[in-house]
């Protein structure tokens, strides 16, 4: 007796898309079939798909979650509080994304593997999606907590992240978020050992220092302190130079590597280039990026458009495209970070103005309308783009991000006779939105987690008791040589 029965829908798998029936008991998929060959008198619950598209819920590998509720998070408007866990999974699950990977910072003594858990703490009980973390290093840890970066990859959390710029000078970092902090080079390459010979990955937040410092001090000179001035100093070739030095380590030491939010074509032309070598190197893109450029930070309240690094030029914008759909950009993210519309808009220079980005529940909707619908996109290549990519790389794959036997059943359901401009009424999160006004054809309706439905035709069915921590083990061979 299967649990549920989904039918009648276009269904995409690893072996292509077709109108299979889809079976579930309990938690996983255990059947994808030609249509009728499971009898409906098998399953307690049928689900009709008919006319719409089943995909793998998606996989949100850019999110900062727990940050924004610790003591001393960033906030410029005393009482208006950030986002934390429970605001997050509740935004991805409305749009269809059902695993959600945040950050949290290594410990510089003790028990390495405890300390992140104990920091992802507030996401117990405050869960609608599954969720994971990348671990942040910086110049702050001792050599002996890089030597142990193992006992982090045994415990389930492979995946690194580093930056390799402060973002703000001095004056502003007293309020920044507290795991961001740069690391330096040696630290970084004995890093980048460790991380290729225990089967890690490395998410690099890839801007020069220097230059950006340097950039802020032009930006007093030549009285451009404004806002909006911002991508002139998170610059195009402050982006090529940072990804450029990388790209160099990943050689040297066979560190498996992706650049998070890639926003200039300088930026992807390094990542083409490293990948046309046989480097495992891998580019991950905003769907901010992919909807806005620096020309509407101009707009009185285009402050809402920022995050870092900052949008670049038009240019750019149609470069990002064309790398994801030729695949040298390998998934969409967010950079998922937000308090109200209050808090966004207080931030009135170029070292005061918020980053973060409020795109968590729109992702997989925006991206189905600009990629599938508007540019041609594949439904193979959507799913990649959206799910099983991030999936295979840092090593959910294949228990997420697919539609397959013995994978989690977590499944999306996309409408794709759904046609409207986006309006606040239409989201489930705070007071604002970059997107509000936007067309969109096709949306995510009914939404499952490890075969529970969540989302189903505007209810929300699922609790925030629903998601749960999942462990992670990456393939090696995606860190032997770009494999997708």
């Amino acid at each position: 007796m299967l649990d549920m029965l989904i039918q009648g829908g276009r269904v995409v798998t690893p072996s292509g898309v077709g109108n299979w029936d889809i079976g579930i008991m309990g938690e996983q998929i255990v059947a994808v079939t030609l249509p009728g060959i499971l009898p409906t008198a098998m399953a307690k619950q049928i689900l009709d798909a008919s006319g719409r598209i089943v995909v793998p819920g998606g996989i949100e590998t850019h999110a900062h979650a727990v940050a924004n509720v610790q003591p001393g998070a960033r906030t410029l408007v005393a009482g208006v509080p950030n986002a934390g866990p429970l605001d997050h999974s509740l935004g991805a699950i409305w749009g269809g994304t059902t695993t959600v990977v945040d950050f949290a910072p290594v410990p510089t003594s003790g028990d390495l593997a405890q300390g992140i858990h104990d920091y992802l703490q507030p996401w117990q009980g405050n869960a609608y999606t599954d969720y994971s973390t990348h671990c942040i290093y910086t110049s702050r840890n001792p050599p002996d907590t890089i030597a142990r970066y193992h006992e982090l990859a045994s415990a389930g959390f492979p995946s690194v992240k580093i930056f390799t710029t402060d973002i703000r000078p001095p004056e502003g970092r007293q309020t920044s978020l507290t795991p961001i902090g740069r690391i330096d080079t040696g630290r970084l390459e004995d890093l980048m050992k460790q991380i290729a010979r225990h089967g890690g990955v490395l998410a690099v937040h890839g801007e020069d220092d220097e230059l950006v410092m340097y950039n802020y001090l032009l930006a007093q000179q030549r009285n451009q302190w404004d806002w909006w001035n911002v991508h002139l100093i998170h610059s195009k070739l402050v982006e090529e130079l940072a990804f450029q030095h990388i790209v160099r380590l990943a050689a040297r030491t066979g560190a498996g590597t992706y650049f998070v939010h890639v926003t200039a074509k300088e930026g992807l032309d390094a990542v083409a280039e490293a990948r046309s070598r046989g480097l495992p190197v891998y580019g991950e893109v905003l769907t901010l990026a992919l909807s806005f450029t620096a020309d509407r930070y101009r707009e009185a309240d285009g402050m809402k458009y920022h995050t870092y690094p900052s949008l670049k030029g038009d240019e750019d914008y149609r470069y990002l495209w064309d790398g994801l759909l030729r695949g040298d950009l390998s998934f969409t993210a967010t950079d998922s970070s937000f308090t109200t519309f209050l808090d966004k808009l207080a931030g009135r220079n170029v070292v005061d103005v918020r980053g973060g980005n409020i795109g968590i529940e729109i992702r997989m909707g925006v991206n189905y309308t600009e990629a599938v619908v508007r540019r041609g996109m594949s439904l193979e290549q959507y799913v990649a783009s959206t799910s099983s990519n991030a999936a295979k790389l840092l090593g959910l794959y294949p228990r997420k991000g697919a539609i397959a036997i013995g994978s989690d059943a977590d499944i999306t359901i996309i409408d794709p006779t759904v046609k409207k401009s986006l309006a606040m009424t239409d989201l489930h999160l705070r007071d604002y939105s970059p997107w509000e006004g936007w067309e969109v054809e096709g949306w995510p309706t009914t939404v499952l987690l490890r075969g529970k439905v969540m989302v189903d035709n505007g209810r929300l069915l699922g609790a925030p008791t629903d998601g749960q921590l999942i462990p992670r083990k990456i393939d090696p061979v995606v860190l032997r040589r770009p494999a997708f």
